[in-house]
């Protein structure tokens, strides 16, 4: 059974559209199940009805036809009560609907199941018999599977169909697709699909230029494969048996033109670039030997996938016209790279949309300090077909919107025009201090991890950097970073802000932060060897980068060292006993400089309650908000499935956020924070009533912070923090800063999604 889900699930993945893969679903099914009836109605999204879309042994014209309202008939029943309904004899029940047109009447036994993705039901799958019998638990069993498998498969589909654009027509459906925040801000513009290097699963669909030139490319490209696979085998010849020999002339048959090859050709002829018409005939084939059960025949798709990847390689290399990007391009790709960002000038990059990712992928990281707007984990993006077509970006909520209509797009206009004219109004700040109305002064910090963020941070009025992501250096290698490379890393970051202090955190991986010459492998990485844990266990890299800070900050002296991931005490002291040492080896060295302030981030709810007894021991607290909100919430901020759970301003988050503030405060240790919510204005006005003393952030984020600070008195914020702490609910937190915002003339800073 488990294999026929599977082969089910390769079936429909494989599907052009929504439309072919119901197709797909109820043929298969009714084959695998045995029954004599399989049927699929959706709920349209405009008016809630539920759509009979596909069938097998029903009638066919009532496709599209036929429809249910919600509660209506036992297809209204299953979607209401969100559970399957199995029935012996379904026209005695007093839900049953009887629909004349549909040819059901000889049909008894049904058996009904919701198709539910993200808690939204998309519509029922059911099975009927003629003979009345109740389907047993194995078959409601699988049922319930094969709905929950295909849920997300149809989801994407229906997003895929929606934004399928007729080639010669160039029109399309509206879509929003979510994804996580990368970098704030709204992008307009057109999208670029950026392919992997011999790829056949991310190679965009685009018309070709030049059908002559396209059939050209390709059969060289099949000509050099050619002479690769020939050269092998006989390179090769003295070592194989005959009969292994003669796998070669089944590689050099697959790329004959009377094979695959005139497939190919086809496509190419009909309008599609090489690249794009390789892609679409390899997979399909691949595909196609997936699903055969000889495993000597199962076991060809490795061989075509390798062929295909082999001619597409020569396609690239030979694609060497120079590519032309748009004004306002928005680059697209399943997982972009920083080195993606060097193939466009700046002036013309818009935005980043990336399929995978994180907030905390370089490119990410790189798109803040850029300032570009950016979307990552768009895992329902169709990205392969969005070639040139219009794009909108919403960095401050992690939707991207496909085919915008025009009032959508003339909204997000608005939001550009206004973001540019606060943009304006923000710079006469640059030069003031973050001072509130009382005069409660607020030092503004920013976090950095890269050289480009530092003119930038700099340039909006930085006044120390509150978090330096070693880790950055590190990920940007194939190797680790000597001591002496590392020195001069730090050196530059701590000669470019000097003498403003700069916070150096330690080495900070795992989690989603994984060195590709150091990989960790674990079922949940986020609780598993991350932070000081893989450092304190491997003390030559803690010890090595340790040295090189001091050695960089000598004759500066603006060095802060802080500790990320810490949950206890001993493991602070085992770091505190190991820097200790590090600064008396280079001290013995002849490095001039005193030991610099050591503080610990608080970003697991341990340290939250052993904030006390952390500040004793060092000189400073620094709380990471973003890890400490996963933590406590239980939710990965980087999975767009759980992205509504995730809130900076849950209540649980804010009594966490004081308690720190206050155990700070008694133990005379200064306290900072370096997460997203500090360079929020809403979230800098409650962190400034409740007691921190510095707020660190992205570049981009600090004037509209120093803005709202300017902007209140002290003790107002006070009375909101009061206020808000009897909430509980976030969605009441945020309402309230909200309407605290607009009414000190700053509902510029809302940013609520736009439908």
């Amino acid at each position: 059974m488990l294999e026929t889900l599977r082969q089910i699930v390769q079936e429909v993945n494989s599907a052009e559209g929504l439309d072919d893969a119901l197709d797909i679903i109820v043929r298969r099914v009714r084959d695998a199940m045995g029954t004599q009836v399989c049927s699929v109605y959706m709920r349209d999204s405009l008016t809630g009805r539920y759509v009979f879309r596909a069938t097998e042994g029903l009638n066919h014209e009532q496709v599209g036809v036929a429809s249910l309202a919600p509660g209506e008939g036992l297809v209204g029943l299953v979607a209401e009560r969100e559970e399957p309904v199995n029935l012996e004899n379904a026209e005695n029940h007093p839900s049953f609907q009887f629909l004349p047109d549909l040819g059901e009447e000889h049909y008894h036994a049904f058996l009904g199941v919701p198709i539910i993705h993200q808690r939204e039901v998309l519509g029922v799958l059911i099975v009927q018999q003629a003979e009345r019998r109740r389907f047993d638990e194995s078959d409601e069993a699988f049922l319930v599977t094969m709905s929950a498998q295909l849920a997300g498969v149809i989801a994407h589909a229906q997003v895929t169909g929606a934004v399928r654009v007729d080639l010669a027509a160039g029109e399309g459906g509206a879509a929003k697709i979510f994804g996580v925040p990368g970098a704030p801000g709204i992008a307009i513009g057109t999208a670029v699909v950026v392919s992997p290097v011999a790829d056949l699963y991310a190679v965009p669909s685009r018309p070709a230029r030049d059908r002559r030139h396209e059939l050209w490319a390709f059969r060289e490209a099949l000509q050099s494969v050619r002479k690769d696979i020939e050269a092998v085998a006989a390179n090769l010849g003295s070592e194989l048996s005959p009969e292994d020999h003669a796998l070669f002339d089944v590689y050099l048959g697959i790329l004959d033109d009377s094979a695959i090859g005139v497939e190919v050709v086809k496509r190419i002829k009909a309008g599609q670039w090489a690249q794009g018409a390789l892609s679409q005939v390899m997979i399909e084939h691949i595909r196609h030997f997936e699903r055969m059960e000889h495993s000597y025949l199962k076991e060809r798709a490795v061989d075509v996938k390798d062929l295909g990847t082999r001619v597409l390689a020569y396609l690239q290399a030979a694609d060497k016209e120079e590519r032309i990007f748009p004004e306002h391009t928005i680059l697209v790709g399943e997982e972009l790279t920083a080195s993606s960002l060097g193939e466009i000038a700046r002036d013309k990059l818009a935005g980043l949309i990336s399929v995978k990712g994180s907030g905390n992928s370089h490119v990410a990281i790189l798109a803040r300090a850029m300032g570009v707007p950016t979307v990552m984990g768009a895992v329902d993006l169709p990205y392969t077909r969005l070639q040139d077509r219009e794009v909108v970006i919403d960095g401050y909520n992690g939707t991207v919107h496909l085919n915008p209509l025009p009032e959508v797009k003339r909204r997000f206009q608005q939001i550009v025009d206004e973001d540019l004219a606060l943009s304006r109004d923000l710079e006469s700040l640059r030069g003031l201090p973050c001072e509130t109305l009382d005069g409660h002064r607020m030092p503004l910090w920013v976090n950095t991890g890269l050289m480009a963020d530092v003119a930038r941070s700099i340039d909006q009025g930085a006044e120390g950097v509150g978090l330096y992501r070693t880790e950055v250096p590190f990920l940007l290698r194939d190797r680790f970073p000597s001591e002496e490379e590392q020195r001069q890393i730090y050196r530059n970051q701590l000669e470019a802000f000097s003498p403003r202090p700069v916070t150096m955190r330690t080495l900070d991986i795992g989690g989603d932060k994984a060195l590709p010459y150091f990989p960790i492998e674990e079922d949940n990485p986020f609780l598993g060897w991350r932070g000081i844990r893989v450092t304190l266990d491997h003390p030559e890299i803690f010890l090595a980068q340790i040295r090189a800070m001091l050695k960089a900050n000598e004759g500066l002296g603006n060095l802060r060292i802080m500790l990320p991931m810490i949950c206890n005490v001993a493991e602070l002291d085992e770091a505190l006993e190991l820097i200790h040492r590090s600064h008396r080896e280079v001290v013995q060295e002849g490095v001039e400089g005193e030991l610099p302030p050591i503080g610990v981030m608080v970003e697991v709810p341990a340290a939250v309650y052993q904030a006390r007894a952390l500040a004793r021991r060092v000189n400073f607290l620094s709380v990471g908000s973003n890890d400490l909100t996963q933590y406590l919430l239980a939710v990965d901020r980087n999975n767009a499935r759980v992205a509504d759970l995730y809130h900076s301003l849950h209540p649980a988050v804010l009594q966490a956020l004081v308690a720190v503030a206050v155990a700070a405060r008694a133990e005379n240790v200064p306290i900072g924070i370096c997460g997203e919510l500090a360079g929020e204005p809403e979230g800098a006005v409650l962190l400034l009533a409740m007691g921190y003393d510095i707020l660190s952030m992205n570049a981009t984020s600090l004037p509209k912070v120093k803005k709202a600070l300017r902007n209140v008195r002290i003790a107002e914020a006070q009375e909101l923090l009061s206020e808000v702490m009897e909430m509980e609910e976030a969605s009441q937190v945020r309402q309230r800063l909200e309407q605290f915002l607009a009414a000190h003339g700053m509902e510029k800073f809302i940013h609520s999604p736009v439908d």
